[in-house]
């Protein structure tokens, strides 16, 4: 049984996910709900978590050869009309602008006083608008592949909103390319979903995420295919952390995107679309966060390694500067803690709710014996190194940190799998935490009755954990949980 923190974080994983969850974001200082029901102010600590996030994301597009654009936030009503289906998934969540001017009434209150003549809708996704500049930009087969990348903020009315979740204002990315081909289109929505999204989530996250296709159940309005990452958190529910689709040629008919061919006839391009959002500071500490607050995976750290100053006596604040410096020289996110007018013991909580992977404490007793006392953060381990080349011991020291949270994240996903073999064993297995059932036995009907007692299936993949091709492929698995 988990125990009580020290640290104040009440209640624990065991006795309330939730809400455990809800005070590591609160008081380790990431993020809070504030001003406008189900909008979020990110602390600079969230956004500097999500700053990396941006970072490392953004690399991986460019190297697949998209590039960044900006489209507007307010998107014509009749843009979405022309593609039904596609608001059928956004039309509850919709935030509409009808007005453009306020006046002052006889009450001394402001009204809206000008309608629009059309009304518009604030960006909830941008395939409806994204899809009528392509239709401009493309004439010919000379200019595809189109490939864009947008950095946005999103919109979706939620009913019950969680930080980071499920909010009603969010940020994200969304790719919008353009193909000559299905299989080019599915090629690079498959690299999307591979080079960029896992090995990132996996590499830099060190989140062990499932992989595969989504059943049309599940899948993402409009799309033909959608292949998701699913993360496992510690509560042993699913969570959905970044989407790839293959749109076909249904939004490339909605909005007439076609092109000239080598034979000069006519064809209707093919599309995709690829997206990841803030969601992903939320997964992060859902899949690593513990009874002190957050674990940060070196590589996504706003600060890799604290230096903590205990008392400024005997040249200690010096000399953690120096520190500092050589651990800076070698490219590591180093932070000296001088502040020794507030208590140590405050200051170490403090570092260790906010996930810090590395501590090293530096006080006149230290220099003395001419060492350091590292901590850390994921496991706890507390250990002494000589003070002298301690900062040519960092860098394998994070790299430690952040292969072990990779293998005890994925301890933990495959101790919550279990391989079932009816509908009934997944049906227990979902209650629980993650039911492996092959997809041929649980079929549309068994996944009928799961939604019934809400678990759902996250993905279909092949028994290697590969994403299949097709639904129709022999021996698929389904996983099946509960979902944030």
């Amino acid at each position: 049984m988990e125990g009580k923190a020290k640290t104040g974080i009440s209640p624990t994983r065991a006795e309330d996910f939730p809400q455990w969850f809800q005070s590591v974001v609160r008081d380790a200082e990431v993020a809070e709900l504030d001003h406008v029901r189900g909008s979020m102010v990110i602390r600079p600590w969230g956004y500097g978590i999500w700053e990396l996030m941006q970072r490392a994301l953004d690399d991986g597009i460019k190297e697949t050869g998209a590039e960044n654009a900006y489209f507007p936030l307010f998107i014509p009503l009749s843009y979405f009309e022309e593609e039904a289906k596609h608001v059928e998934g956004f039309a509850k969540e919709m935030a509409v602008v009808t007005h453009h001017r306020l006046e002052q009434g006889e009450d001394g209150k402001l009204h809206p006083a000008a309608e629009l003549p059309e009304p518009l809708i604030v960006r909830p996704t941008s395939e409806t608008i994204i899809g009528r500049s392509f239709a401009k930009w493309i004439n010919s087969y000379r200019d595809l592949p189109l490939l864009i990348n947008q950095w946005a903020n999103v919109v979706r009315w939620e009913m019950r909103p969680r930080l980071f979740l499920r909010t009603s204002e969010f940020l994200w990315q969304e790719g919008h390319t353009v193909h000559s081909s299905a299989a080019d289109a599915a090629e690079y929505a498959l690299r999307i979903h591979h080079e960029v999204y896992r090995d990132f989530l996996v590499d830099v996250l060190a989140l062990p995420v499932l992989l595969g296709r989504k059943t049309a159940e599940e899948r993402f309005a409009g799309a033909v295919n959608t292949m998701t990452c699913e993360g496992i958190t510690r509560d042993r529910k699913a969570l959905q952390l970044a989407t790839s689709h293959e749109l076909g040629q249904n939004f490339a008919r909605a909005f007439d995107i076609t092109y000239t061919d080598e034979g000069g006839e006519v064809q209707t391009a093919w599309t995709t679309s690829w997206g990841a959002s803030t969601r992903l500071v939320g997964g992060l500490i859902m899949g690593h966060g513990d009874a002190g607050g957050l674990r940060l995976p070196p590589r996504i750290a706003p600060t890799q390694v604290a230096i903590v100053v205990v008392r400024d006596e005997d040249g200690a604040v010096e000399k953690a500067r120096e520190l500092g410096d050589a651990i800076a020289a070698a490219g590591v996110r180093v932070k000296v803690d001088a502040d020794v007018h507030t208590g140590f013991g405050r200051r170490a909580v403090d570092w260790e709710l906010k996930g810090v992977p590395l501590r090293i404490d530096l006080g006149p007793r230290d220099l003395a014996a001419g060492q350091v006392t590292l901590l850390r953060r994921d496991s706890g381990e507390k250990s002494q190194l000589p003070l002298e080349g301690v900062e040519h011991r960092v860098a394998d020291l994070l790299d430690d940190i952040q292969a072990a949270m990779l293998t005890e994240a994925t301890d933990f996903r495959d101790a919550a799998t279990t391989d079932v073999t009816t509908v009934e064993e997944a049906l227990e297995a979902g209650r629980e935490g993650v039911g492996r059932i092959e997809w041929a036995r649980l079929g549309t009907e068994g996944e009928r009755r799961l939604l019934g007692d809400g678990i759902s299936v996250r993905c279909i993949q092949r028994p290697d954990g590969s994403v299949p091709a097709a639904e129709d492929e022999p021996d698929l698995q389904a996983i099946v949980a509960r979902a944030y």
